[in-house]
């Protein structure tokens, strides 16, 4: 587990803020965004950047090498096994190309101009490649398992080093689950969550997911894992692992 968190920090590190910090959408969809994901897909990360910073939630449909479960899905609905695809049952709106689709979310529900960064899309890819290259096929490659009742619940924001390794299993079982965004919004957030509880500070979040989190459990800490079929919440990455596999694993 050590070596794991290791290379997720690296990737972390090389997308520096990305992912991490969050300026509400002004509108937020009615019902949730669905995509077509994989998870150590580079260009899947920008999309899912977007989703942090626009304070997003979506239905992750993991689709990972030799996926039977949602792979067939995009074919029949986009004509091709090409990732990320996102549908927007809000809209209508079905699209491949993470640059297309972030432009999408900022126009749609940032309501706002796609920020400076995002304009350099290239520069954004080209980081991106770099961030997967330190997790190999970590994420990419299918594992079997059951396929739980209902969806799970994972409170998390892009680029925590510890939330990746949680959003790679799943994407390896083909579990799919709501993304709860979980971005940071006030400096105190940036304080470690064990620092926080012992010096007693508790952020006033400007993030509907991180105030349902503290009203729910005491504390917010990334990630967080509900599972509704069982009724087991879980904070802890190396926790989180270990129940998928002995709940879910085949």
């Amino acid at each position: 587990m050590p070596s794991n968190i290791a290379t997720s920090m690296v990737s972390t590190l090389v997308r520096a803020t990305n992912g991490i910090q969050s300026s509400p959408a002004a509108v937020k969809p009615k019902k949730l965004l669905q995509l077509y994901d994989m998870e150590n897909c580079p260009y899947c990360r920008l999309v899912r950047e977007a989703l942090t910073e626009l304070d997003l939630d979506a239905e992750i449909l993991p689709c990972p090498k030799g996926g039977e479960r949602f792979r067939p899905e995009v074919v029949e609905q986009g004509g091709k096994a090409q990732f990320p695809y996102l549908v927007d049952p809000n809209t209508g709106e079905e699209m491949y190309e993470s640059l297309d689709i972030v432009a999408y979310l900022f126009e749609t529900y940032g309501q706002r101009k796609l920020p400076l960064k995002w304009r350099a899309g290239r520069l954004q890819t080209v980081g991106s490649m770099l961030a997967s290259a330190a997790r190999l096929e970590s994420g990419t490659q299918i594992r079997h398992s059951q396929m739980p009742e209902f969806l799970l619940e994972l409170y998390s924001f892009e680029s925590s080093p510890y939330a990746r390794p949680v959003r790679e299993l799943l994407c390896e079982m083909e579990i799919p689950y709501i993304l709860r965004s979980c971005g940071r919004t006030r400096l105190q957030e940036w304080i470690l969550p064990p620092l926080r509880q012992a010096l007693g500070i508790t952020p006033e979040s400007d993030i509907d997911n991180r105030r349902s989190l503290q009203q729910l459990e005491g504390k917010v800490a990334i990630p967080y894992l509900y599972d509704p079929n069982t009724e087991e919440g879980l904070f802890e990455s190396e926790q989180i692992l270990a129940y998928l596999q002995d709940t879910y694993g085949a």
